[in-house]
């Protein structure tokens, strides 16, 4: 089971956070999320923050990288991801 590190005032979820994800992290952070069985998509989000932010530290706030560089899936040189499933209607046109 994964581990329950915990932020200091983790209780006082004041900020909201929208992110858009690909077909294919939706289906990654679900399987995360069955796998773990966790209550909600935003606990899964919660917790690989937390076990991304463990293992790669805090200390340099992303080193000056593009947000671009940060996915769970690589792109190719057209923008798209690489290796789906084809369900991603953007990669058809």
């Amino acid at each position: 089971m994964i581990s329950t590190w915990v932020f200091p005032m983790a209780d006082l979820r004041d900020e909201r956070l929208q992110v858009m994800l690909s077909p294919e992290e939706l289906s990654a952070l679900d399987d995360f999320r069955f796998k773990h069985r966790m209550p909600t998509r935003a606990a899964a989000v919660r917790e690989l923050l937390k076990l991304g932010l463990t293992v790669h530290g805090t200390s340099n706030g992303g080193g000056g990288m593009k947000s671009s560089n940060y996915g769970v899936f690589s792109r190719g040189p057209d923008g798209h991801t690489q290796g789906g499933s084809g369900s991603d209607p953007e990669a058809a046109g």
